[in-house]
Parts: C-alpha cells; structure tokens; sequence
C-alpha cells in the first residue's frame, strides 16, 4: 500500500520524534540507523532512496518522496537520534548563480530562455499589454530563470520548495513579467481550518488538497495597473488541472500570507480572494505560545463551489 506520509502512521505508536505532522517511534529511527548500517558507502542522497523504498514512501503519482525522507533523516541526525555519513558535496546555489547572471549571460543562451539582451521597461495599461503567455516552468529550462528572479527581486529571496509544488512564469510581450510559486499547504492553520469546518481528521486525510501561493512577483520592470490581479485569476483557472496533470489529484483551495505591514493586499481582494484574518505569529516549530514572528494576513480562494464537500465535510454551518 502506498503512503503519503510514510509506511506507520496507522495504528497507535509510542511517539519519539515528529516531524511535519508525523510520529516516529523508536522502532522506526532505530530500522532508519539499520538501514545506514547495512550500506556504510552510500551518499545521503542514495540513503534517502533506500529509505524510501524499504518504507514504500512514495507520492500519489508514484514518485519517490525521497526530499522529504532526506529531510527527515537530516532532522534526526541534528537532534542526535542518527548518525547520518559527512556530506560529500556542497553544490552552489543555483538560484543565486541565476539571479546574478540572469541579464548577462550569452545571446545564444539568452534566446534559449526566450530574452532580449536587457528587460524592456513595460509601462501601460493591460489591454495595451496584451496577451499574457503562462508556462508551467518547473523541470523546464526556464526553471533556472523562475529561480533566479525569485532570488533576485523577491523581498524573500527564493527557497526551494520540498513536496508537491508548481512554478508558473508569465510573459508579456515576449518578456518575463511574473512569477508565482505554488505548494503544499502548511497543516494546521486556526482561521483557515475554521473556515473549512473540517475536523483534525478530515484535516489530515484531505490537507493535500489545498496549494498555498509561497511567492508572487510582479518583475520591477513592470507598470501595469490591474496586472496582479489578472495573472492571479488566469492561474487559478488552471491550477487544478496542472496539479491534477503532474501529482494525480486535484487542488479545491488556495491560500497564502500577506505581510500587512509590507503590502496592501490589493491584487488578492481584487481577484475575490477571502480574507480569514491574522496569523498567530508562531512558526511551525514555535515551542511557546508567545508570538516569534510579524503577524500575517491569511487569504484563501475557493475554486469550487462545493469545495468544503471535496476536502471532506459532509455538513457545514
């Protein structure tokens, strides 16, 4: 049977360490030093892949879910329940390689990507724009182009995603004018899930079904009034289907965080994206209740009239 969080998430167990929402017992951390012991010359990577495979860890479209196995072993051996072989290679960041080069690499590599030499400064209105061109970048040679912007114009700078994730990179006028990536869901937000009406249990059965807006970019090039807007409701028209396309199931929520004190909001109200209300201002891995962060806006958009039915609840209100 295939998992989507891994082979002992049935049944009760003795938890020892938890991780992205998942218990891990004794028995499991000492079969993963087992497994370590059994193959002393493989690379994290090539552990990683043995562990998905002894586990059956795979994603819906039978995937290896072999980053986030990585990132569990990583998150063992830094809490000192494993003993993980030193890492052989520091590769460079790729994003910031890009973000740097992105305007000044060769021609013949510059029409590859689909550019002119420099970015043409566009400053009209979006009918004067014209037809917007949005690909789906990721695995394509223009994800190297999506990262470098993300990393280079992005007040948060680019991360790579871990789990189910899109990239979309739009053009106007033969040029990149936008960037939007897309993830999995954080699990557990109050004002969303209260929202939906869901219980913890519906939560964690359907959480897959909803794809959070990790970046959004409008290229600083770029003057044209209502053009956030429009790439956000152009995306939210395909998304599901993209999604449906790479992972094997759909999407029927979309959600994001705004930082109030940085921006406006404005392109997602004008969109008919729902406001739920203000974060709690505790990451994920906050050990007290006491706020660690700037507090969020919490904006979601459904793309289904009965999308509370599809992630779930039978009944609601």
């Amino acid at each position: 049977m295939r998992s989507r969080a891994g082979p002992f998430i049935l049944g009760f167990v003795q938890s020892l360490f938890r991780y992205r929402g998942c218990n891990y017992s004794a028995a499991q951390i000492e079969s993963i030093r087992q497994l370590i012991a059994a193959h002393p010359g493989l690379s994290r990577r090539r552990l990683s892949a043995k562990l998905c495979q002894a586990w059956n860890w795979v994603q819906p479209n039978g995937q290896p879910r072999d980053m986030v196995a990585r990132s569990l072993m990583l998150e063992l051996h830094r809490a000192g329940h494993l003993e993980l072989p030193a890492k052989r290679v520091s590769p460079p960041n790729n994003a910031v390689v890009h973000g740097r080069a992105v305007w000044t690499c060769q021609p013949e590599r510059q029409s590859q990507l689909g550019l002119g030499l420099e970015p043409v400064p566009l400053e009209c209105s979006l009918g004067q724009l014209g037809p917007l061109e949005i690909r789906l970048v990721r695995r394509t040679p223009q994800e190297g182009l999506f990262d470098g912007l993300l990393q280079s114009h992005h007040y948060l700078g680019y991360t790579r995603p871990v789990g189910e994730h899109l990239k979309y990179l739009v053009y106007g006028r033969g040029q990149p004018v936008a960037c939007l990536a897309w993830s999995s869901a954080p699990r557990h937000l109050g004002p969303r899930d209260r929202f939906i009406g869901w219980s913890p249990a519906q939560r964690g059965a359907n959480i897959h079904l909803l794809a959070y807006n990790t970046r959004f970019l409008i290229a600083p090039w770029v003057r044209v009034p209502r053009l956030a807007s429009h790439v956000l409701a152009a995306v939210a028209r395909r998304i599901a289907a993209d999604w449906q396309a790479l992972y094997q199931h759909p999407i029927y929520l979309l959600e994001t965080f705004i930082e109030p004190e940085r921006f406006r909001s404005t392109c997602y109200r004008a969109a008919n994206w729902i406001y739920l209300g203000l974060s709690t201002g505790r990451g994920k891995d906050a050990r007290t209740k006491e706020p660690n962060r700037s507090l969020k806006e919490l904006w979601v958009y459904p793309l289904r009239a009965d999308f509370r039915h599809h992630l779930g609840v039978l009944s609601y209100g």
